[in-house]
């Protein structure tokens, strides 16, 4: 499905119904947007594993602009800025009242982004294995210098200089890092994730150019007032779980869950224990 929303299109999908049979009564379940990582990814990464989740809520999955299925257009407009207002316009455009957030990497840069901008519009927050500040590429840095063999140190490299030529490069790259991303990392079904992936490119090349090297939510944190739980993987190499803990330290009353045996990629390691935290979560923090 289509949203012509602001001065673009963006490719969204549902799953799950939004009204359903209680007794004698219809009850309406909570609306969940997934917000995918990149910037220069797409949703599909999310669809299958979070299916469980259906069952508590009604998800919204959407590709940012410029990225996925949703239109391309002048890649100065790849921003940040432009990601929270896309999802006001694309909540406004589902006439859609208060709705759970759920960001993951990137995703959870652009829901904190979207909490201090509209958090009337939120219900709950849920902040996947992100940062709240440029200071991921640094600690990034030291870690893959740490961990990483010298093939994938010279991949980050090209990453963090944000001067790749081409969306398959840029695949390429993202390839060679996969064990770092994950501990249960298995080559076959990282090819056919890949396969299934839009990547741009330029969604990258802009935010490193550009905003990723300067946002910081950690001043304004402490004003989100609505019920948040913040997921790490204790191996994180991009994410860190002590920028997790940062988070969860400053958004007053978040509560935290680092998942022992988990990377970057927390819904791959350790899915079912991902899955129970969110339920848990919705459940609990009503």
């Amino acid at each position: 499905m289509r949203a012509r929303i602001r001065d673009t299109e963006l490719y969204f999908d549902v799953e799950g119904m939004g009204l359903v049979p209680d007794g004698p009564r219809m009850r309406e379940k909570p609306v969940m947007f997934v917000v995918h990582g990149g910037p220069g990814a797409d949703h599909s990464s999310h669809k299958g594993g979070m299916t469980p989740l259906a069952d508590q809520a009604q998800l919204v999955y959407f590709d940012h602009r410029g990225q996925g299925r949703s239109a391309r257009g002048p890649k100065e407009t790849y921003t940040l800025e432009s990601n929270v207002e896309d999802m006001e316009a694309l909540r406004l455009h589902l006439g859609l009242d208060r709705i759970v957030v759920m960001g993951t990497s990137y995703g959870g840069m652009v829901a904190m982004a979207y909490a201090l901008e509209y958090q009337r519009n939120i219900s709950h927050l849920i902040l996947v294995a992100t940062a709240a500040s440029h200071r991921l590429i640094d600690r990034a840095k030291q870690i893959v210098a740490e961990r990483g063999t010298e093939q994938q140190r010279a991949a980050c490299e090209r990453l963090w200089a944000g001067e790749i030529e081409s969306d398959e490069r840029f695949a390429d790259l993202l390839q060679i890092l996969g064990p770092l991303y994950s501990t249960t990392f298995d080559p076959q079904k990282a090819a056919e994730a890949r396969a299934r992936t839009i990547y741009n490119v330029d969604a990258w090349n802009v935010g490193l150019e550009g905003f990723m090297r300067r946002f910081d939510f950690t001043p304004r944190l402490p004003e989100i007032a609505v019920p948040t739980l913040v997921l790490a993987g204790r191996h994180d190499w991009i994410c860190p779980p002590d920028l997790s803990e940062e988070i969860a330290r400053l958004i007053p009353g978040a509560d935290l869950r680092i998942f022992e045996r988990s990377s970057h990629w927390v819904r791959a390691d350790e899915p079912r224990a991902l899955l129970d935290a969110v339920a848990g979560f919705l459940a609990q923090r009503q």
